[in-house]
């Protein structure tokens, strides 16, 4: 297995020029993040992820986690990674300086995550649940939980949990039965059963916080009758020392196909009279604390599908060049020898492939984490309304289309290693494993698809997407002015009228015929993120032929970003042509065999 690197120089470039950067180093409160500042960030980051995180990754998969008398422990060096992890103060870098985070803004805590996740996702989970936990106690707990909860939580002695899932309910929130009684002080008793909660029992930190959804007494059916609980592992004595066990438990930890280190615990609250919680915002409004935590989690897990992408990509690049087999077309070789594989057209394209989608989405992420941003930062409420817009059409895609890019991806980087991609050795199925959970996660691909189709699309009566379709048709045509880009422009021309033209034929059929609008909503989001994508490659590539023609910058690094945003252009979005017919086609093939005959 290949060592991990960290691609800082690609990650530097895209904060630049695509999350804008610069312009938020400008505004109040985000002064400390110019470039420097930022490139000094992500080397000390690249550093730790490299040495610290990414050398446990083959360890966990192979040991997993052991369950032993109610409590869970991670394989060696686990522990002893998380405890450095916390004192470098990589787990609030882009949080809070209030509460003892390091006030970054987002899109560069992205780029940070961005590593960890890379050099091991099953260790990654524990912060990014915690940083869930941290953004619904932020924006709905009052004063006083903050104060308890939030300072160790940043600083990551303490991690959180999001507890939603039910054995009978799955995706269906408004089905959850676990219940809530009023109990001393102002507190609630909670009692019932979670399922795949992530990192719910754990050695790591000294204690845990989890988020569970419940139900007070007559609450109202469905998603109106749900409320939100911090429910400790310990309970917190009133000089924020560790007090007593609360009435919690893991029962188990599932078996899964990957990130085995990555503890998936079914939780009992309340066997013993019930687990001591307190609640997060009023009663019956869990519904909008959990999808703070959600959308927030949205974008991470989005990340995942980048992140092993660039990881699988690394791994089959570095294999692809030292496997030699065959001679390539036009080598000049003589008898008795072999090309590197990197030199058959196919094992390239497979290449070419998993980095461009990798340069693409990374781009979609850090300015889908930019727009949250600009959004926190804004000097008014009109421009805070239209960044907050575009994270809610950009979210959906990120999540969805980066998570089925990553499986994908993850599928080429076997692929490319032939034979050994099978086999356990070379580890590169690892990255495959790991990322299949990433499209189930925080609301399966076809619920982000049928939000974005029915929730999205729509947000300023259409023109929230009209108005980042006006920009890739400003920057096709001037794209076509220049020779050397002209393809790109044209590519990216063609991709515009193909999104404007489903996207008003799916608006046509919300009201009308909204079985249709569900059925294109895949294909959709699939369409949307492969323009999208091009969309900010088209960029990149236009910023690095201006940076090269005034003699700026590593002419390898940007000739290289051209060379990835040609290919993209001419050889992945001419598919979105083909997704059109799918996307309008409605939805009478897909009922046309009746369930008992399926």
């Amino acid at each position: 297995m290949s060592e991990y690197r960290a691609p800082t120089d690609d990650m530097l470039f895209v904060l630049e020029h695509i999350a804008d950067l610069s312009e938020l180093a400008s505004r109040e409160g985000y002064e400390h993040a110019d470039l420097e500042t930022v490139e000094g960030v992500l080397d000390e980051a690249a550093r730790f992820m490299e040495e610290q995180l990414a050398p446990l990754n083959r360890k966990g998969d192979e040991e997993g986690v052991v369950v032993e008398n109610g409590q869970i422990f991670h394989p060696d060096g686990f522990a002893d990674a998380y405890e450095r992890f916390v004192e470098a103060g990589w787990n609030g870098i882009a949080l809070d300086e209030g509460h003892g985070g390091g006030g970054m803004p987002w899109c560069v805590g992205l780029a940070v995550q961005e590593m960890m996740t890379a050099a091991n996702m099953a260790f990654s989970l524990c912060p990014l649940l915690t940083q869930g936990a941290i953004d619904a106690i932020s924006h709905h707990a009052g004063e006083t939980l903050q104060e308890i909860y939030l300072p160790r939580m940043i600083s990551g002695e303490w991690s959180g949990t999001m507890n939603l899932t039910e054995p009978h309910a799955g995706s269906d929130v408004g089905a959850l039965t676990t219940k809530a009684t009023p109990g001393e002080e102002g507190t609630w008793l909670i009692s019932g059963t979670k399922i795949f909660i992530t990192y719910g029992e754990h050695e790591l930190s000294e204690n845990i916080i989890h988020l569970v959804l419940a139900r007070t007494p007559d609450a109202p059916p469905g998603t109106k009758g749900i409320s939100l609980f911090i429910v400790p592992k310990f309970l917190v004595n009133e000089d924020g020392s560790l007090g007593e066990r609360n009435d919690l438990r893991v029962v188990s930890s599932e078996h899964k196909i990957g990130i085995h280190a990555s503890p998936t615990c079914v939780m009992s609250y309340g066997d013993e009279g019930g687990a001591i919680g307190w609640m997060v915002g009023e009663e019956n409004s869990g519904m909008r604390a959990m999808f703070t935590m959600m959308n927030n989690a949205r974008l991470s897990v989005g990340l995942q599908g980048l992140s092993l992408t660039d990881r699988s990509y690394q791994q089959a690049r570095q294999y692809s060049i030292d496997r030699k087999q065959g001679k390539a077309i036009g080598s000049e070789l003589t008898a008795g020898e072999s090309s590197p594989i990197a030199d058959h057209a196919d094992v390239r394209r497979m290449l070419m492939t998993m980095r461009a989608n990798a340069e693409a989405m990374r781009c979609v992420m850090y300015a889908n984490a930019a727009s949250i941003d600009f959004a926190n930062s804004a000097s008014d409420a009109s421009e805070r309304d239209y960044w907050d817009a575009l994270t809610a059409l950009l979210t959906p895609i990120s999540k969805g289309w980066g998570t089925d890019l990553g499986v994908e991806m993850t599928s080429l980087g076997v692929q490319t290693h032939g034979g050994m991609g099978y086999v356990e050795e070379t580890g590169a199925a690892q990255h495959w494993r790991d990322v299949r959970i990433a499209p189930i996660y925080e609301g399966t691909n076809g619920i982000q698809a049928a939000d974005l189709v029915f929730r999205k699309l729509p947000l300023g009566g259409g023109q929230v997407i009209e108005k980042l379709v006006l920009d890739m048709v400003n920057l096709a045509e001037d794209l076509t002015k220049d020779e050397r880009l002209i393809s790109i422009g044209r590519a990216l021309d063609e991709g515009t009228q193909k999104l404007r033209e489903a996207a008003l034929w799916l608006g046509s059929r919300l009201a009308a015929e909204p079985n249709d609008a569900a059925a294109g909503s895949t294909p959709f989001m699939r369409l949307a993120g492969v323009v999208i994508g091009g969309y900010y490659l088209a960029r990149s590539a236009q910023i690095a032929q201006e940076l090269l023609d005034g003699g700026k910058g590593n002419t390898d690094f940007l000739s290289d970003k051209i060379a990835t945003a040609l290919f993209y252009a001419e050889q992945i979005m001419p598919t979105v042509s083909g997704l059109v017919p799918a996307i309008t086609q409605g939805a009478e093939r897909l009922f046309a065999i009746p369930n008992e005959r399926l």
